[in-house]
């Protein structure tokens, strides 16, 4: 098998947490045989100050890659960073120390990110007695039962003596087992953690894949500049392929791009499928400081930390609340002064803004909202719904609320789903015609709607002609954006020809040479008429001497008898049709040849009905009206069964 088509195989990442000095350095080592210490500063401190990376093999013989955080209070924020993309974590806690405060901030971090599962690794248990160490393994249990960690195991290790380390490798696989990749999503996303410059390669960047597949040469956008370039070469825990997929810890060469242009905290993304923003609601919870039960008041400044960026915003609290308790979850929507790529569900953590501590964080609900608050009942149901995971009734929320008609993509923004989810969800809602398609004239631009909301949009079009009409008599029509800023300004153009449209064929609007008019208004009823009057004749003129009886013809048209048969009128003063009868009209071309086909046959002498259908070439049903007017007509005559020419 290729290193292509192994990238569809999911990989997933462990990650280091803990206290400074607790030991996760020493025992990223003693497990991988790699020192993820790798500055020269670090060296000189003894603490991780930015991410180490290393390759862990397991038992089974499958590899994790390994993020080593740093622990130190200071540096918080590259452990947040580091979190990132992290699907297992190794909480490491020093047997002779305890549980210390960056313990807590950083079990406070992983909770808040949402990291799966958690393996617990009581180090330097060389220091202690075994009475000790299971005293403080009983410690770390009770801490861990109010957590999503319970059931995490704790295993005694010495990253000096070797001891444990078999055990703790057997209980990460069991973690890793249990654990299901994130990130499903086709769509390529790569938080940058480092982005450094090789010589004779250029601009190498690294980080952990957060979903898609990052292949040698594709397109992609670094944000939130929206620089565009193309990956060069891929490797994945040092090795060389052709592509990486979800999960792995990746290295990527990009072309003509320097390490200015694309730093520690960007985005690698498919071109086009991330917008920034720089406001976005979120589910949010409060932890609080530890001792402390200070609230958070709506508006407070915070450090927000998102994939591997920090920056500062605000937090405004929905619908008037005016603070929040530490334990307490609410709406909020979260404003920075900087643009950040978030997506819907993405994990973020917020810090206190001075002194700088953990003091909360949540997940993204709608990337792209109103710039408010004050949210309304069709809000509430769509927040819940984002906040619930299901996407049907998100769907259904945003198309409840759409004022104009809308695209799967637009739905999509709204949401944060898939295009082709939005997509799909909108389809079921037309199936239980709860909505309906309508065409735009492009295919590609696919529109949904109701039917109560695109009456309601066709009348206020026929209404604002009427009101032209009236301020300018003498005028043909207006223009057709013109139009729309009246009626729908904030819709799009794809939108309102779908609307334009559906006036038109209900009679409430035509248009003529980009200017649309109301059908009672003078030039607008004449239009009308000469508009109506060519779709039939050209349904006439193609059927030829066999025209559809009135009902189908006027079917075809799309148009209301009372229309049609004004349209008729104005095609036989024009001499452009042959009425028959009122059942049946001829496109006066076609009846000219039956005429001549009938004069013919009669020219040798009488002949019957059926030898004169015959000489037409049509059938009884359409031959005997066509006799029957020829002879109303004075062109021929009923001789008995017969019938000859009128000379």
């Amino acid at each position: 098998m290729s290193e292509h088509a192994n990238a569809a195989v999911p990989n997933l990442v462990l990650g280091t947490a803990g206290h400074i000095d607790h030991g996760k350095s020493t025992l990223v080592q003693a497990l991988t045989g790699t020192d993820p210490d790798r500055l020269a500063e670090e060296k000189q401190r003894g603490i991780t100050i930015e991410l180490g990376f290393a390759q862990l093999v397991l038992p089974d013989g499958t590899a994790m890659g390994v993020v080593d955080v740093p622990g130190h209070e200071k540096f918080v924020r590259q452990m947040i960073a580091g979190s990132t993309g992290i699907d297992v974590a190794l909480l490491c806690i020093a047997a002779d120390d305890g549980i210390m405060p960056q313990t807590e901030e950083h079990l406070a971090v992983l909770e808040l990110l949402a990291i799966p599962t958690c393996v617990v690794a009581l180090t330097k248990c060389d220091l202690v007695d075994d009475e000790w160490a299971a005293f403080m393994a009983d410690e770390v249990r009770g801490r861990l039962a109010a957590t999503p960690y319970a059931n995490a195991d704790v295993v005694p290790v010495s990253s000096r003596t070797g001891a444990g380390l078999d055990e703790l490798r057997a209980a990460i696989q069991k973690a890793a087992h249990a654990t299901a990749r994130r990130g499903a999503s086709s769509t390529l996303r790569l938080p940058v953690d480092r982005s450094f410059t090789i010589k004779g390669a250029g601009t190498v960047i690294t980080g952990t894949l957060w979903s898609g597949i990052a292949a040698v040469g594709d397109e992609v956008e670094i944000m939130p500049a929206g620089t565009r370039t193309r990956i060069r070469s891929v490797q994945v825990h040092g090795k060389p392929v052709d592509a990486a997929a979800a999960g792995h810890r990746t290295a990527l060469n990009l072309n003509a791009v320097s390490t200015e242009q694309v730093r520690p905290g960007d985005f690698l993304c498919m071109p086009g499928s991330v917008v920034p923003t720089d406001h976005f609601d979120v589910d949010l919870t409060y932890l609080g400081t530890p001792g402390n039960d200070k609230q958070l008041e709506s508006g407070s400044r915070v450090h927000v930390a998102h994939g591997t960026k920090e920056c500062i915003g605000r937090v405004l609290l929905m619908d008037g609340l005016p603070s929040i308790v530490p334990g307490q979850k609410a709406a909020a929507q979260i404003r920075t002064e900087e643009d950040l790529p978030v997506s819907y569900g993405d994990r973020f953590v917020i810090r206190s803004y001075s002194p700088v501590h953990v003091v909360g964080g949540g997940v993204v609900l709608r990337a792209h909202p109103r710039r408010t608050t004050t949210i309304n009942e069709g809000d509430k149901a769509l927040l819940e719904a984002l906040r619930s995971g299901d996407e049907a009734a998100a769907v259904q929320a945003a198309f409840a609320q759409a004022e104009y008609p809308v695209s799967a993509g637009e739905i999509s923004q709204a949401t944060g789903l898939s295009a082709a989810r939005a997509a799909k969800e909108l389809a079921a809602l037309v199936e239980a015609r709860n909505a309906q398609r309508i065409s735009t004239g492009n295919t590609s631009a696919e529109l949904f709607t109701t039917k109560r909301q695109l009456q309601k949009l066709s009348k206020a079009i026929e209404n604002a002609l009427l009101k032209f009409h009236a301020a300018n008599p003498a005028a043909t029509g207006i223009a057709k954006d013109a139009l729309r800023q009246s009626v729908m300004p904030k819709a799009s153009a794809e939108a309102f020809a779908a609307v334009l449209a559906s006036a038109q064929a209900s009679g409430q609007a035509v248009m003529r040479d980009g200017l649309v008019s109301h059908p009672q208004a003078g030039a607008g009823a004449r239009v009308l008429e000469e508009q109506n009057a060519q779709k039939l004749s050209d349904i006439l003129r193609e059927a030829g001497v066999k025209p559809p009886f009135a009902a189908d013809l006027f079917t075809q048209a799309d148009l209301a008898p009372k229309q049609a048969y004004k349209a008729l009128v104005v095609l036989e003063k024009q001499g452009r049709i042959e009425k028959v009868n009122d059942d049946l009209f001829f496109d006066s071309q076609a009846f000219a040849t039956l005429k001549t086909a009938v004069a013919e046959q009669l020219a040798g002498g009488p002949a019957s009905a059926t030898e004169l259908k015959d000489a037409m070439g049509l059938s009884r049903k359409h031959a005997i009206p066509v006799l029957e007017h020829l002879d109303g007509t004075g062109f021929t005559r009923r001789v008995g069964d017969a019938r000859e020419l009128v000379k």
